[in-house]
């Protein structure tokens, strides 16, 4: 069993994330946990990709990654995403976990 919660997960040495997307919020931030999915708050609205392209530049900023190493792998138009960091998942799981438990 892998040390993960539900919303992560290694595949092929790369990590897998399963994200839930808030458009439109105040801020971009990360929201907590919600149905087994990572939510994640983007300040950007769901027009023309902007909002995608919030997403992959804020996971990649969170887990200090390069932003062509963060890609959505399935649910472009959809707001539960597929997500991939080219990073172990170990490693993705230690920044996020960080910044999920801090206090807003």
């Amino acid at each position: 069993m892998e040390p993960y919660p539900d919303w992560l997960r290694q595949e092929d040495g790369f990590a897998l994330l399963v994200v839930r997307v808030v458009p439109h919020a105040r801020r971009t931030e990360l929201d907590g946990v919600q149905d087994g999915m990572l939510r994640v708050r983007l300040a950007a609205p769901p027009v023309e990709g902007q909002a995608n392209r919030a997403l992959t530049d804020y996971l990649a900023a969170c887990c200090d990654l390069p932003r062509r190493a963060v890609k959505i792998k399935r649910g472009q138009s959809s707001r539960c995403k597929q997500v991939q960091a080219d990073a172990p998942a170990d490693a993705v799981w230690l920044r996020l976990s960080a910044l999920l438990q801090r206090p807003a």
